[in-house]
């Protein structure tokens, strides 16, 4: 098999949700409607707009199944729920943890994990009131560890024993997607088997408040947190902040086959652009060519025909950019949004 003709599969999943850690209570809460969002106290001491957002319960109950206690010393909260998503990624694709002490590395495996602000609770809980207070010695050797980009893929090397490329991307509500791009593109062109892909994210105030700023979180349900994350509704007014953690382990089909590995689905193209802020984009809009040819790419080169896709995982902020995104869709796949769903096969 040449390397073009390389095929990606998914064989892992790994989640950490603010309604479900784990892959079945994760599934249960989607299937009856269970919602994450809760009334957060401490936004409304900081008197925060919204005051309401999503935080994964009972995570502290299971630190103990994962990690050592020397291991949790230089950990934060978006390295947690990343490696505990990887994790668990990890062990449904039916592998098992390396040794810690082994002296091999994994050549062929490695991960893509990104985070839109990752370390910043660390930095403004620990790293600026200690250095503020003159207080540098007691900050302790891990806080690099705990406050650098690449935290969580860097503690994710040393877990897995991943010998492959390791690396933290960052692009705002893109990064996710970005790593799923990058672990495919790896795999795709022969430089990997195995790549450990997705985003982490943590649930300090100090994340959050540059949205509340910019008052683009719905301040409208305080007091009613389930009714306050509404997408594409005539109701809608902004965003939910959330934290939590989402990894796929994204395999080489003849990995997958030999190992007799049960597969999800199969990623048939990943495309990335960026609209250079021009033709009506900026830093926070879109440009609409950019998003069209982004997605008419991504199309043709999965070899499928824009009528076969039946589903859509958009970004959906709950804002005026609804309206915009369901017709940069729409342009991009040529299906009006009136238009009746194509039979079933």
């Amino acid at each position: 098999m040449t390397v073009q003709e390389r095929r990606v599969v998914v064989t892992g999943l790994g989640v950490v949700a603010p309604n479900g850690v784990g892959l079945q209570e994760f599934e249960t809460a989607l299937r009856t409607g269970r919602s994450g969002v809760r009334k957060v106290e401490k936004l409304q001491e900081l008197n925060f707009r919204c005051q309401v957002g999503g935080i994964p319960r009972g995570v502290d109950s299971l630190l103990k199944d994962y990690f050592t206690d020397t291991d949790l010393l230089a950990m934060n909260e978006a390295m947690i729920y990343g490696a505990v998503a990887a994790i668990d990624a990890w062990h449904d694709a039916g592998l098992q943890l390396p040794e810690p002490n082994s002296d091999s590395a994994d050549w062929e495996s490695g991960c893509v994990l990104g985070s839109g602000l990752s370390g910043i609770d660390t930095i403004s809980a620990t790293l600026v009131p200690q250095v503020n207070a003159g207080r540098v010695r007691r900050m302790g050797s891990t806080i690099v560890e705990q406050t650098m980009a690449s935290s969580i893929s860097a503690k994710l090397s040393g877990i897995f024993a991943l010998g492959n490329q390791v690396t933290t991307n960052s692009s705002a509500c893109n990064t996710g997607s970005e790593a799923i791009h990058d672990g495919y593109a790896r795999i795709k062109s022969g430089l990997a088997e195995k790549m450990l892909v997705g985003g982490t994210e943590s649930s300090s105030p100090y994340v959050w408040g540059g949205f509340d700023a910019m008052r683009v979180l719905n301040s409208n349900c305080n007091d009613q947190p389930q009714q306050a994350s509404r997408p594409m509704s005539e109701s809608a007014a902004g965003f939910i902040p959330g934290s939590g953690a989402g990894v796929l382990l994204l395999e080489s089909l003849v990995s997958a086959e030999r190992r007799g590995a049960r597969i999800y689905a199969e990623l048939l193209s990943a495309e990335m652009n960026c609209g250079g802020q021009r033709c009506g984009g900026s830093m926070t809009a879109p440009n609409c060519q950019a998003v069209q040819r982004c997605i008419a790419l991504a199309v043709q080169r999965a070899g499928i025909e824009a009528r076969q896709i039946d589903l859509i995982n958009g970004h959906l902020t709950g804002t005026m950019a609804d309206p915009l995104e369901v017709h940069n869709w729409s342009q991009a796949l040529r299906r009006a949004p009136a238009a009746k769903r194509p039979p079933a096969c």
